[in-house]
């Protein structure tokens, strides 16, 4: 039994890695030759950094660490070692020429895959012999490398249209309203974080530590806050109404002359929404894309607020008149196309009815997909949290009280990360990202 076994690991991992590449070489081959510099978005690095770090990070983690291979160019691997947080610390300040042509970073990827490949290919014929955590580091590639393939979206999606190809046939949108209302939860028990206690499931540190709470009972919108209802909430004065907003949320969107999502332009009287290969009119049935910021003030002018992660769960995962819980919102059967708007299947949005199938047990729609969903929660360490040995900043650097949780999956998560377990998270005054998020009453 040990042999079958052994090959469908070696297969299973080395074929997703492949695919993982394939994901983000895909990428960055829309992205015109001219582009390469650029910086989409202020607080973050110029896409050639992203080009070296996602190979470079395989090389850091697999290459010097697992396999202790030697160096090819260090300078390299320093240079595109780390990514930016947005928040605070000012805005970087590097040029085009303070860094290495894209043939450079080209050829360094090319000899970096060429060592890995070799390297692993070696190690999981004789696993006994390798790194004890190799299979978990292979692991922390493959959703690291998929979690850019969604990041480097963000960037891609704020580039002029005139400096990327077209990667998408034109979008069919409606022209009507979802109408939201209110799916009462009764009370009942909701588990966060990870079920392994046998170590043989993958999960990021922060979601080790499962725990089981007791939730009161509330209510929550059946579909996600859409562009129809956020545009009723700024026609209603809603970003001049200091009240609904924090004192720190509304000294942001003062400084920076937030009027209106960041994925919205007016047309004299007509509202554009930025997809990402074409501008088109704001489709009222999509999810709204908007900062936590954004999302409190849209929850306290209806008086409701953000749900909390406990809440997130019990919604999602909750079965009613039982203590057991779901896999998925739907049920045990794995992620597929209809149940919802994820793994790469689009760029954009769809309307927020369009996966019925999807729905959780208690009536509410795209709980995963469709864009990730804001909470109240601040990110921090479930009970018992370990840092991962071999990463120990992923998630620890980032409990500081800035960040808030995000939970569900946009449509460019990969499927492997819509596990339930799964905890994304962004500080409040980031407006770029594919989240939304929906409302409670509790």
């Amino acid at each position: 039994m040990g042999a079958p076994a052994a090959v469908r690991i070696r297969h299973d991992l080395q074929t997703r890695l492949l695919q993982a590449r394939a994901r983000t070489d895909r990428i960055f081959a829309l992205i015109r030759e001219e582009a390469i510099f650029d910086r989409p978005i202020a607080e973050r690095h110029r896409l050639i950094f992203y080009l070296g770090h996602v190979d470079a990070f395989d090389w850091n983690l697999l290459g010097r660490r697992a396999f202790g291979l030697r160096s090819f160019q260090p300078a390299l691997d320093q240079l595109f070692a780390f990514g930016i947080d947005p928040v605070g610390g000012g805005l970087p300040t590097d040029g085009p020429l303070d860094w290495p042509t894209r043939r450079e970073v080209d050829r360094y990827n090319l000899h970096l895959r060429e060592a890995l490949d070799s390297a692993i290919e070696s190690a999981l014929e004789h696993p006994s012999e390798g790194h004890p955590q190799l299979l978990e580091m292979l692991e922390t590639a493959i959703e690291h490398r998929l979690m850019h393939a969604e990041t480097l979206a963000y960037l891609l999606h704020r580039l002029p249209y005139d400096s990327k190809l077209c990667d998408a046939q034109p979008l069919r949108t409606r022209s009507r309203q979802v109408k939201p209302d209110l799916v009462e939860i009764p009370e009942g028990d909701a588990t966060l974080g990870l079920n392994d206690r046998n170590g043989e499931v993958f999960g990021w540190d922060n979601e080790r530590g499962e725990y089981c709470v007791t939730v009161p009972p509330f209510a929550i919108e059946r579909y996600s806050v859409t562009n129809g209802d956020f545009l009723r909430f700024i026609q209603a004065g809603g970003y001049q109404h200091r009240s609904l907003w924090s004192a720190k949320d509304w000294a942001w969107k003062e400084q920076d002359g937030v009027a209106h999502p960041a994925f919205w332009r007016r047309n004299g009287n007509i509202w554009m929404l930025r997809g990402m290969f074409e501008e088109f009119r704001l489709p009222p049935d999509w999810p709204v894309y908007v900062s936590h910021a954004e999302a409190s003030a849209y929850a306290n002018w209806l008086g409701r607020r953000l749900p909390n992660e406990e809440q997130f769960h019990r919604a999602a995962f909750g079965v009613p008149g039982s203590s057991s819980e779901r896999q998925y919102p739907w049920g045990s059967e794995r992620p597929s196309a209809k149940h919802g708007n994820f793994d790469f299947a689009h760029w954009d949005p769809v309307p927020v009815d369009s996966h019925p199938a999807g729905a959780s047990a208690f009536g509410v729609h795209d709980l995963v997909g469709n864009g990730w969903e804001w909470t109240r929660t601040i990110f921090g360490p479930l009970p018992g949290f370990s840092a991962m040995p071999f990463y120990p900043g992923y998630s620890a650097n980032f409990f500081d009280g800035k960040h808030y949780v995000m939970k569900g999956g946009s449509p460019r998560t990969a499927a492997c990360m819509l596990r339930r377990s799964f905890r994304n998270w962004f500080q409040p005054h980031y407006p770029f990202v594919y989240a939304t998020f929906r409302c409670v009453e509790d």
